[in-house]
């Protein structure tokens, strides 16, 4: 079929998305993640998405000066991810373990730590670490971080040596901050607005890492939807120190018990940015509130961690000099009874709250309205309005 316009692409995967999807899959025989099914989409059907020659001429490019070609991504991610059934298959595939990840156990467990450069992970007891660390952005995230965190998150949910994970940033080295731990400043802006942060970006990193601290790693054969099958997880520990802004706030709502220094703040800066800050619109509102959270998203609202709104999202506050004990404390708590007890209430607790199906459907929305964000001349104007980046 020739595709003219985005018109004639949207009106085909309509008609035929089941039997696009079937064709990439193998009749679903395959689990293939978001990333080479859009190669192999671009291969199989010629005009639907952009191939990989025009990405790469489009990456160079800066994100004023883009011309959307990604748009039919999100466009065929979109359709898949509203199809029960494709959508479902596809999220599978997103929380399969990375092929990197075989080797990098074989290493944890023989030297206790694995350093992957922006993520590393050590074993401390019966829990695992999970340390970030983008010390010349304060500890953003960008193309440079997302596959590691995949693989480090992996790592930590599949470790036969610790019974719970806990994510903190690692001491930034910004000459204002320099040496202090920073829990995380959501995306790297200079990056997006350079361009250098492509599309899919937002759809691995939501179906990828974020999606796996909440509901676990799969397995090939086992649906991972709670109801007819089961993965592999751990119960998380977050521990904000200075503060958790935009995409790491995002990561808070799919932690088990956040806990936070006095001084730290928490900001989900959506509108500032002109993009959708992942799956917060659907998380946020369980703890705070559907007013609340539109505060946040839309009206830059800032929650100290202290403060009685704050306390919606964290579970403790203290000193931010006991973070280390207040850790190992935590982690004996949550583990005194076993990690059995923990794993079965978080299931239960999600397939009451965000069942695998309410997930798909979400993601269905992110996939079409974070492109056209992404895209839009209004997100180019939020930065450099509010964030300076011609002067960055």
């Amino acid at each position: 079929m020739q595709f003219t316009d985005r018109t004639s692409r949207n009106e085909f995967l309509q008609q035929k998305i089941e039997a696009v999807y079937s064709q990439l899959t193998g009749n679903f025989s395959r689990l293939v993640r978001i990333e080479p099914l859009m190669a192999e989409a671009a291969s199989a059907f010629p005009g639907l998405v952009p191939t990989r020659a025009e990405l790469d001429v489009e990456a160079e490019r800066k994100l004023k000066d883009k011309l959307g070609l990604e748009n039919d991504q999100a466009l065929l991610l979109s359709h898949i991810l509203a199809h029960p059934k494709c959508g479902t298959h596809l999220c599978h595939a997103m929380l399969l373990p990375r092929p990197e990840t075989t080797a990098a156990l074989v290493t944890l467990d023989a030297q206790g730590f694995v350093d992957l450069g922006p993520v590393r992970v050590e074993r401390h007891g019966r829990a695992v670490h999970l340390l970030c660390t983008n010390p010349h952005y304060l500890n953003a995230e960008d193309q440079a971080t997302l596959d590691v965190m995949e693989i480090g998150v992996d790592l930590a949910i599949l470790d036969p040596g610790s019974d719970i994970a806990v994510l903190r940033g690692q001491p930034v080295q910004n000459a204002k901050y320099a040496g202090r731990r920073i829990f995380g400043s959501g995306i790297n802006l200079t990056h997006l607005y350079q361009g250098s942060i492509p599309y899919l970006w937002y759809m691995q990193r939501e179906l990828g890492f974020v999606h796996k601290c909440f509901r676990g790693v799969a397995s090939p054969g086992v649906l991972p939807d709670d109801v007819n099958g089961v993965g592999h997880e751990k119960p998380w520990i977050g521990a904000v120190e200075g503060w958790a802004i935009g995409g790491h706030c995002q990561i808070l709502l799919v932690m088990d018990y956040v806990l936070a220094a006095h001084d730290s703040y928490i900001t989900l800066p959506a509108r500032k940015e002109g993009i959708i800050p992942g799956a917060a619109n659907m998380r946020l509102p369980r703890f705070t509130g559907d007013r609340l959270a539109r505060q946040l998203i839309q009206a830059e609202r800032r929650l100290d961690c202290d403060s009685v709104e704050g306390r919606l999202i964290c579970d403790e506050i203290i000193p931010a000099s006991d973070m280390d004990a207040a850790i190992e404390r935590t982690v004996g708590m949550l583990t005194s009874a076993g990690a059995v007890g923990a794993i079965g209430n978080r299931r239960a607790f999600r397939v009451a709250v965000e069942p695998l199906d309410l997930f798909r459907r979400y993601c269905a929305v992110y996939a079409r309205e974070q492109a056209a964000c992404h895209f839009s001349p209004a997100l180019i104007h939020n930065l450099e309005q509010n964030w300076g980046a011609t002067g960055r």
